[in-house]
């Protein structure tokens, strides 16, 4: 797995690296100091996760992974990398639009050597990974809302089992457990899954459930 790193501060990209260097499964394949570095290195790099500082000069995180998630989307042939966002604040502004701009986790520049390990592999496995202050800010943010009407048309155009599918993913079921559930192969969930990402315009996981809560469905 290639993994970019973005942030300002050299110590921390050095820190960062050294985390990285005794794995056998992930490669460090570039750092940039601000968002418009990182921007020209996925595009020459390709990384399948960048860690993304959420505040630097020039660009910050949150408008990189804006336009980084918006060129993904603008070529749908393109892969797009998965973007985990650092800070040292767990502020609800960063996380919400952190996660609407196409982050897929969310971690505090505390967390543990293992813990950011963890969340490059979960987020290629198309996981997601949220630090628990940060998960239960969200649960909180999203009780307090008053619920929408569920967009109809992108709703409609799921089959039946996609409809399954996405309930599931909601719940918090993986892959493996959707299987279980529907008495489906794995492979099959997986094309369900990604055919409903691509009707409901969204990346991955997390993205669900956003869309899910906001439009009233949970």
């Amino acid at each position: 797995m290639r993994l970019l790193i973005v942030d300002d501060q050299p110590l921390v990209r050095q820190g960062l690296r050294a985390v990285f260097a005794g794995l056998d499964d992930i490669i460090v394949a570039g750092e940039a100091a601000h968002g418009a570095e990182a921007l020209e290195l996925v595009r020459r790099t390709a990384p399948h996760v960048v860690l993304m500082d959420v505040n630097m000069p020039v660009m910050g995180g949150l408008e990189a992974t804006r336009r980084i998630c918006a060129a993904g989307r603008a070529d749908p042939d393109r892969t797009l990398p998965k973007i985990v966002m650092l800070t040292m604040y767990d502020q609800d502004e960063h996380v919400f639009e952190a996660l609407r701009a196409g982050a897929s986790g969310f971690l505090i520049k505390d967390a543990s050597p293992q813990q950011l390990a963890d969340a490059v592999r979960e987020v290629v496995d198309d996981g997601a990974m949220l630090s628990p202050s940060i998960t239960r800010r969200l649960i909180r943010e999203f009780v307090r809302r008053p619920a929408l009407p569920a967009p109809d048309g992108e709703l409609s155009a799921l089959t039946g089992r996609e409809r399954d599918v996405f309930r599931l993913l909601v719940q918090g079921y993986g892959n493996a457990g959707i299987a279980e559930k529907l008495t489906l192969g794995e492979s099959t969930v997986k094309s369900h899954v990604q055919s409903l990402y691509r009707k409901l315009g969204v990346q991955d996981r997390v993205q669900v459930v956003i869309y899910a809560y906001e439009n009233g469905l949970i």
